[in-house]
């Protein structure tokens, strides 16, 4: 019997960017202001609402700021609507944001 020998590859590329730790997660959203972004493709006009409802009960006192503040963060205007973001939010006082994308 004769032995076979296969040279093992690392299927991966070798890292080039530096991973940055994510944003502190929020203790609550009682008093939060949520923002909402939708690039507009799969059923946030259904979602959303569902979410204010159901996080409205738990947080009756959470404010939402709707997708259309914002607009499309898909599309033509894509690349304009998502640099503007930061500074939307801070003009909102958005503490979160649910980000909806199609599927």
């Amino acid at each position: 019997m004769s032995s076979t020998e296969y040279e093992v590859v690392w299927p991966r590329s070798p890292r080039t960017i530096t991973i940055n730790p994510v944003a502190k997660r929020l203790d609550t959203l009682r008093g939060k202001t949520i923002a909402q972004l939708w690039d507009y493709i799969f059923r946030g006009d259904e979602i959303f609402p569902i979410l204010e409802e159901e996080l409205g009960k738990r947080f009756p006192d959470t404010k939402f700021i709707n997708y259309n503040v914002f607009g499309s963060t898909h599309g033509d205007k894509e690349r304009e609507v998502v640099s503007g973001i930061p500074a939307r939010l801070k003009q909102y006082g958005a503490d979160a944001v649910i980000s909806g994308m199609g599927c």
